[in-house]
């Protein structure tokens, strides 16, 4: 016992030591300044503030398109999918809400929401590093040998049924559509599917099934990943008109006001008020600017790139710091001013865009308009739309629906937005 105390000090000494070796190897050989970027003119705005970890720079660029039903985040999505060094996945986390929570709403209960995202969390980490074979995990029946046929909407991206995942018959550069790709590439092999993630330089994920961007706070801050957050917004009326016309029957209240008149007493008003929060506490979250998130954080409104497609991608891109390809370019021009008449799919992306999103004035009553607008008046002043006060202005294609988003928060109640604040938004990539 009388020599305890110099064991017990030798033992500290050279838990020290090694400690501190540890934090100088760490230190030297991960953190790094940004090398590249300033050619690309994002050093100052991708690394102002935090470090950027050298294994990342030989690494994938991770994105992130964190949308809601029915706000043309399929069309966003295929801006990334269209492009040859992109792997594409669309909406892998239905899977996780499809085994955890069978009827999950949007009316979720709070722990819900915390099991849905605790999973949604460990399988995008596992999927942004090319690990299909943790979706294993959600896919009901699982799959045999690696092999499956559940996979939920497939044919929404362009790799997994192209060649060497899919072997169709035909031209080596063929490009199959989303229902030709079912029916002729069979089973999907997640082995070859993961090696062709592996062989392109960016992973692009789409999810409507995360509400808010604070719920990727510890995807954000993760050092091993380099992730950068899109949020897709638009405007709530417009995300209504078009989810009572594609889920007819979950939102047949709203269309039995919109053909009797008359508001149902039990009509499910949070079908539209979680749609409104959610956006609110997003806009709320990056105008703190919170270090975390500066750099990351794009946020984009539906109606600006349905306007301006091709100037909106490449605003996009070059947030991220990708080279714009030009086979998205061409898909671009091809999907933006279509026939209406070819886009009746319900998740299509061939339609005239511009038309597209202004559709919902024509297709919701004036009472159900001034409803949601009293119901989301908060999060349109923050995202720059317009209030209709009249029929007649409602129903006027002339009028204006949108405001820019600094005129719009001068005029919102609260703080004035200032130089600082405005120059807030650009730092984080808030190109309204």
């Amino acid at each position: 016992m009388q020599c305890s105390w110099k064991a017990v000090l030798l033992l500290a000494l050279a838990s020290i030591a090694i400690q501190y070796t540890a934090i100088r190897t760490f230190t030297a050989k991960s953190f790094h300044t940004c090398p590249g970027l300033a050619e690309a003119g994002l050093a100052e705005r991708l690394c102002e503030e935090s470090p950027t970890f050298a294994y990342n720079l030989s690494r994938k660029t991770h994105i992130l398109i964190l949308a809601t039903t029915r706000s043309g985040s399929s069309f966003v999505g295929q801006l990334f999918n269209q492009h040859l060094d992109v792997f594409y996945l669309f909406e892998p986390l239905y899977h996780v809400q499809n085994t955890l929570i069978p009827r999950f709403t949007q009316g979720k209960s709070p722990a819900d929401r915390r099991v849905m995202l605790g999973a949604s969390r460990d399988l995008l980490r596992s999927l942004y590093d090319c690990d299909l074979y943790f979706l294993e995990n959600y896919i009901k029946p699982p799959p045999v040998n690696h092999t499956t046929d559940r996979i939920f909407r497939r044919g929404a991206s362009r790799v997994l049924c192209s060649r060497p995942v899919c072997d169709p018959p035909g031209p080596a550069d063929l490009v199959l559509e989303e229902g030709d790709c079912v029916r002729k590439c069979g089973l999907l092999n997640l082995t070859v599917a993961a090696e062709a993630c592996r062989e392109r330089s960016h992973v692009a994920i789409k999810t409507v099934r995360v509400p808010e961007v604070n719920d990727l706070r510890a995807l954000v801050e993760d050092p091993r990943l380099n992730l950068k957050v899109i949020q897709l917004v638009r405007d709530p009326r417009g995300i209504l008109a078009s989810r009572s016309e594609t889920f007819r029957d979950t939102y047949r209240l709203w269309r039995l006001w919109y053909g009797t008149g008359r508001k149902p007493y039990n009509l499910d008003v949070t079908q539209l008020t979680t749609v409104c929060e959610d956006f609110s506490n997003s806009v709320s979250t990056g105008l703190m600017r919170p270090p975390w998130l500066k750099g990351k954080y794009m946020l984009v409104r539906y109606e600006d790139l349905a306007r301006n497609p091709m100037k909106k991608t490449e605003e996009i891109y070059g947030f991220l710091g990708i080279p714009l390809d030009s086979h998205v370019a061409r898909w671009i021009q091809n999907n933006t001013r279509g026939d209406p008449t070819l886009g009746k799919h319900k998740y299509g992306t061939v339609r005239n865009s511009a038309a597209t999103a202004e559709k919902w004035r024509f297709r919701l009553s004036y009472d159900i308009v001034a409803f949601a607008q009293n119901a989301c008046q908060q999060v349109l002043a923050q995202l720059g739309y317009k209030i209709a006060a009249s029929e007649e202005e409602l129903k006027n294609p002339s009028s204006v629906v949108m405001l820019s988003v600094c005129l719009s928060l001068v005029a919102a109640p609260g703080p004035v937005m200032t130089d600082e604040s405005y120059e807030l938004l650009i730092d984080l990539g808030v190109h309204l």
